[in-house]
């Protein structure tokens, strides 16, 4: 047999040909497509379609929670319709104490609205405080329609969280926690409740920022959302498009423009845990008072970072004090973690368990040193207790005491010197001159006042008819001149 070599080559090397035509088209008309599968990619996670399928999937477990709440005065009705402060001699005084007098004692059944949801299938169910707080009676209605009547486990009035628990035969419908931290701005958040007592509302949104502060409390650490969230909304879970709940929504500003706050979840576990176990929470206690680390004094310390907190005070037989801390320290480190800022530090200690030893590295006089510290615990009633001890009302009409640790979380305050106005009598001069509840008086006809006894001293030396000029400092306005006749 004759073989010609030369036509098997050819024919080898047509079908070659064929086969990388085929390659080539097939990688050109891929590539060619490629953007668009990617750009179609891109837009199903920057744009879900649609949440419906993440919000049957989630809502049967968010509720919504109804309150019945006994006040006394006339209830927001009748204080509506009060004429406020009246003078003796007001001609309308006889009139509104003769119609509205009496009434404005009696007791009102207040109702309010709000939302949870279900953590367990043993009814255990998350809300806000200010939803529940001082209820004479809750209620709890599930999606199917299902009502229950529910108790308090425990309640944190410092977060706004509250946990409360409902009795039901059957298996509850549970919404699994996530992770706040791994929560990134810009990221799809959905949230669900009873706005303006609408029930299982959806509405969606973006995490617009994190870790704002908003002047709630001492533990402010919120997420911020463009998902509307209205009244009625508080208590109700905000949730990632994983399912999970990240926050619960707790905040609205009123010129907001639908910028809504929730407290992160992880900060929430801690608490639901501990409310759940012993219906109170227990946070670290150390002792000192603090204020931000000024650019000036980072730069004197040599602190390149400019990160710290200055302590002010170190208050005898408490921790700090007791492990050898004192003012003018700068507290650095806590268990070899920086602090940031005032509000870090109040975080960490309150995150370390009671009894436990934290070592708490500072700085004095530009060297560093390292202190062992026995958290203790912190504890809100008994400070509040003894507030009204270091107070005293003057014979101008306000009531004023010492500036404490605790009066300047509540108040936002971060002027240490000065006396705190807490009480400001009706018709007194002073209320007449402007002074409000919640200024500070740092001087009196140019004395300088730091504490209850001071500021007597000062009141007194002044004579009757005399000028009296107050030098106050006043959140959001500043130093003020308040003059007034003694």
């Amino acid at each position: 047999m004759n073989i010609n070599k030369n036509s098997i080559k050819n024919k080898g090397l047509k079908a070659s040909m064929i086969v990388m035509i085929f390659i080539g088209f097939f990688v050109v008309t891929n590539y060619m497509l490629l953007p668009d599968i990617e750009a179609k990619t891109e837009a199903s996670l920057v744009a879900p379609g649609s949440f419906s399928d993440l919000a049957a999937r989630v809502s049967p477990a968010v509720v919504n929670i109804r309150t019945v709440k006994t006040i006394k005065g006339g209830g927001r009705v009748f204080r509506q319709f009060r004429p406020g402060p009246q003078r003796k001699d007001d001609p309308y005084r006889e009139f509104y104490d003769k119609f509205f007098g009496e009434q404005d004692q009696r007791e009102f059944k207040q109702r309010s609205l709000g939302s949870g949801f279900v953590i367990d299938k043993k009814g255990f169910i998350v809300t806000n405080n200010h939803v529940i707080e001082n209820a004479d009676k809750i209620k709890v209605k599930l999606k199917d329609g299902k009502e229950f009547d529910a108790e308090v486990v425990g309640r944190d009035p410092n977060t706004d969280l509250a946990l409360i628990k409902i009795e039901s035969p059957n298996s509850l419908p549970v919404i699994e926690l996530g992770d706040s931290n791994a929560l990134k701005v810009g990221e799809w958040v959905v949230a669900i409740g009873s706005p303006f007592g609408l029930e299982h509302t959806v509405t969606a949104g973006i995490v617009s920022a994190k870790g704002r502060v908003i002047g709630s409390g001492p533990y402010d650490d919120f997420i911020q959302t463009d998902a509307s969230i209205n009244p009625g909304n508080s208590g109700g879970p905000l949730i990632n498009m994983a399912g999970k709940v990240v926050g619960i929504n707790t905040a609205i500003i009123a010129s907001g423009q639908g910028i809504g706050f929730a407290v992160p979840i992880n900060m929430a576990k801690r608490i639901i845990e501990q409310l759940k176990e012993s219906g109170e929470v227990s946070r670290g206690w150390l002792g000192v008072g603090i204020q931000p680390l000024s650019d000036e004094m980072a730069e004197y310390y040599g602190i390149e970072d400019g990160k710290g907190v200055l302590v002010v005070d170190a208050f005898p037989d408490d921790p700090a004090y007791k492990a050898g801390i004192r003012s003018k320290d700068i507290i650095i480190e806590i268990n070899g973690k920086k602090v940031n800022d005032a509000r870090d530090l109040t975080r960490k200690i309150a995150d370390i368990p009671v009894g436990s030893t934290a070592e708490i590295k500072v700085l004095r006089e530009g060297k560093a040193k390292t202190f062992e510290v026995v958290i203790a615990k912190r504890d809100d009633i008994k400070i509040s207790a003894e507030g009204p001890r270091k107070e005293q009302e003057s014979e101008l009409g306000i009531r004023v005491s010492k500036i404490t640790p605790e009066m300047a979380q509540r108040f936002g305050i971060k002027e240490a010197e000065g006396v705190l106005v807490l009480g400001v009598e009706e018709e007194s001069k002073v209320a007449e001159a402007g002074v409000l509840v919640g200024d500070i008086i740092k001087e009196i006809n140019h004395r300088p006042v730091n504490t209850v006894e001071e500021y007597n001293s000062a009141v007194n030396k002044i004579d009757k008819g005399d000028v009296i000029s107050l030098f106050i400092w006043r959140r959001n306005a500043g130093f003020l001149i308040v003059k007034l006749t003694k």
